[in-house]
């Protein structure tokens, strides 16, 4: 059995919760590696939506177990909130088909804090984050300060750490303004939460290798996209983790020889949320995208920011993170378009380039250099097979494999998990 890596090619929210979702039939075990519940993955079947943050995209499979690993992020009571809202909507959570790595480390609620005052103390220089505090709960993992799952199952010692934390932050967000956090009533939320979640605590990365071992298969989830990654994204607008597939194995305790094939997955045009450079930004493809209700934040229900296709992003990406094949999502969205731009390369104060450059100013001041492809003006959301796609579809996906070097594997006309076409 094969162990893939799903990642994202662009700035996060390419669709991965749908693709990870449709090949989670085919999987025996769903790992998510990196981030936190500042990403979401909406995934949709017969008509029900899923909005997950935290908990894999295979928990909305029966019969699959669910990892949350040890370079996640885990806000404890978003994860309780989580866990019983897609219980209400009858999914089944037990301890049996989600384990959480023992050495995740956890986001409180002092780290919420943390990251609103910082943002707002960098004023017009903002990077966007969402607020979750994924960024100070990653810096007291670096700092050696972090506070990991385990705690949950050692109540004591963790109202212990717990007042300790928040007294000693709250003095920081007094000075900041921003509201301190209640230490009683959060270590009495704090410790009712840990009580529902310790039985799913453990050492993830054995259970992950016993189950290579039995010939089980992995599927790794990613977060974001590899524009968002710490290392290797438009720094500093990114996330606080790494996003491309590297990340999935330190991220796992799975090492790369495990590693059997990387999907990256993009959609048919380009968005990213929050602050920093978007070289094929254009406001009339967002307008139309959001007049036809798509393109708003699963997390935070904030408008994306759209463009056309940048296919030297998605080249780069492709290459960071090894990428075997393309997962193409959102193809409908171009649908009633005439003619579709994609950016093939940039002009960097008269120098044509083929790759993303490394500090925000030189891509701040890159321009696209577009090719025009006719539109097919057809709805593709009813059809059923890749090769009954219209020729001037077929040609667009074509050319994004000459200028990514993947193979276009599998593709969104919809976001139903019926809607996904296979190459």
């Amino acid at each position: 059995m094969s162990n893939t890596i799903v990642v994202g090619a662009q700035w996060g929210d390419e669709g991965k919760g749908k693709i990870v979702d449709y090949l989670t039939e085919n999987t025996d075990v769903v790992v998510r590696a990196a981030g936190g519940n500042n990403a979401g993955h909406t995934v949709i079947n017969n008509g029900t939506k899923y909005i997950l943050h935290l908990i894999p995209s295979g928990i909305l499979w029966e019969d699959k177990l669910c990892v949350i690993g040890n370079g996640v992020v885990m806000d404890v009571l978003g994860l309780i909130e989580e866990m019983n809202k897609l219980r209400g909507q009858g999914v089944k959570i037990t301890p049996e088909n989600l384990k959480i790595s023992e050495t995740a480390h956890l986001v409180m609620p002092y780290h919420k804090g943390l990251d609103k005052a910082r943002e707002a103390k960098r004023g017009d220089k903002k990077i966007g984050t969402t607020g979750r505090g994924i960024g100070p709960a990653y810096a007291d993992k670096v700092e050696r300060c972090g506070l990991r799952a385990i705690l949950l199952t050692q109540p004591e010692k963790l109202a212990e750490e717990l007042r300790h934390r928040i007294e000693s932050n709250n003095e920081f967000l007094r000075e900041a303004g921003v509201d301190e956090v209640p230490v009683e009533e959060t270590i009495t939320q704090v410790l009712a939460a840990a009580k529902e979640l310790a039985p799913h605590i453990t050492n993830t990365a054995v259970i992950c290798h016993e189950a290579i071992k039995a010939g089980k298969s992995l599927l790794f989830e990613g977060a974001q996209g590899t524009y968002l990654d710490i290392d290797h994204g438009t720094y500093p607008f990114v996330t606080s983790s790494n996003t491309t597939s590297g990340g999935a194995c330190t991220g796992s305790g799975v090492p790369p020889r495990m590693i059997d094939k990387v999907v990256a997955v993009a959609k048919a045009y380009t968005t990213r949320v929050g602050s920093g450079p978007f070289i094929t930004e254009n406001d009339a493809i967002g307008d139309m995208l959001h007049n036809m209700g798509r393109e708003f934040g699963a997390t935070t229900g904030r408008a994306r920011r759209c463009g056309w296709l940048d296919a030297v992003l998605v080249r780069y990406a492709v290459m960071i993170n090894g990428a075997d094949e393309l997962a193409i999502t959102n193809l409908d969205g171009l649908d009633g378009l005439d003619t579709i731009d994609i950016c093939i390369a940039y002009k960097l104060r008269g120098e044509t380039i083929h790759y993303p450059p490394s500090t925000i100013e030189d891509i701040e001041a890159c321009e696209p250099i577009y090719e025009t492809h006719q539109g097919w003006k057809q709805d593709l959301s009813q059809i059923k097979n890749f090769a009954d796609l219209p020729d001037l579809a077929k040609a667009y996906l074509k050319r994004l494999e000459e200028l990514t070097g993947a193979r276009v594997s599998l593709l969104g006309v919809g976001p139903d998990r019926n809607q996904t076409l296979v190459a």
